[in-house]
């Protein structure tokens, strides 16, 4: 099903959503029978225009499941979008010939679609990743009428309605609690709240004595070890390695090439086999 299916200006609800709202309330609801018929004129004949009349006469069940859903703090005209993508591919998928009514078949696609939508903006860091914790999240959501924590007896009647672990239900609990929180202070911000942030309590471990003792320490052994390499090869290669890699003003393969009288290539290899000696020696 391809965009021709969208009813122009529709299937965007955009910043005027009560035109929207009612003008989707204008397209007549369909009979059973009408329904069947273009059911079957999509299914059979792949008639996009059965296809977007049945869209289009589903439009006011997206906005009734999408309002339900308010207390997300999420636009509405969002979650009617992502409900109308839902509606588009249950009507995609929806066979004439399993008896039911569009309507109920559409339900699971449209709240699908609004779900994945609310966990994906609903909080930067992701409160539920497995189908169990979204399952729970929802649940949760909606067996939580107050804003105060669950007792002992409410999260245990909420695990036993909803078949998981008592502290499933605290760790989703916790998760619904939290927010979001911005690592760095914003610009906006002056100097005695700014303090706040996160960023501000990490241990700068930077200046921690042994920490530097430590890096000194790494950083003399490994010149060391790299003065003995270098004295363990001969005149040439550790001259090529002096002049490649050590020197403030590093030579090419080509000066290198000229100075002793060999191609370019040659140069390479010597520096190649004189870099996996020096290597096998300081790892040994």
């Amino acid at each position: 099903m391809g965009t021709s299916l969208q009813p122009v200006g529709v299937l965007a609800p955009g910043a005027n959503l009560n035109a929207y709202v009612q003008a989707v309330n204008g397209f007549a609801v369909l009979s059973a029978e009408e329904e069947k018929q273009l059911a079957e004129d999509l299914y059979y004949h792949e008639d996009l225009e059965a296809a977007r009349r049945l869209v289009m006469a589903h439009l006011r069940f997206v906005v009734h499941i999408a309002r339900s859903y308010s207390g997300y703090g999420l636009a509405e005209a969002d979650l009617i979008q992502e409900g109308n993508v839902g509606l588009m591919k249950a009507v995609k998928r929806f066979n004439p010939e399993k008896g039911v009514r569009l309507v109920s078949f559409a339900v699971h696609w449209i709240k699908a679609e609004i779900h994945e939508f609310i966990l994906r903006n609903w909080r930067i860091v992701k409160v539920a990743t497995t189908k169990a914790q979204r399952k729970l999240f929802f649940n949760l959501r909606g067996a939580k009428k107050r804003l105060a924590w669950l007792t002992n007896e409410e999260a245990h009647a909420v695990a036993k309605d909803l078949d998981v672990d008592v502290k499933h239900v605290r760790e989703m609990e916790g998760r619904l609690s939290a927010y979001d929180a911005a690592f760095d202070a914003g610009t906006d911000e002056d100097d005695e709240t700014a303090y706040q942030a996160p960023a501000y309590y990490l241990e700068d471990k930077r200046y921690d004595p042994a920490r530097q003792l430590e890096e000194a320490d790494w950083e003399e052994s490994g010149a060391n070890s790299l003065a003995l390499a270098l004295e363990d090869l001969d005149e040439r290669a550790r001259d090529i390695l002096q002049q490649r890699w050590l020197n403030e003003d590093k030579a090419t393969l080509h000066d290198l090439a000229a100075k002793y009288g060999v191609s370019a290539e040659r140069i390479r290899q010597l520096e190649k086999n004189a870099m996996k000696k020096i290597r096998a020696i300081m790892e040994a």
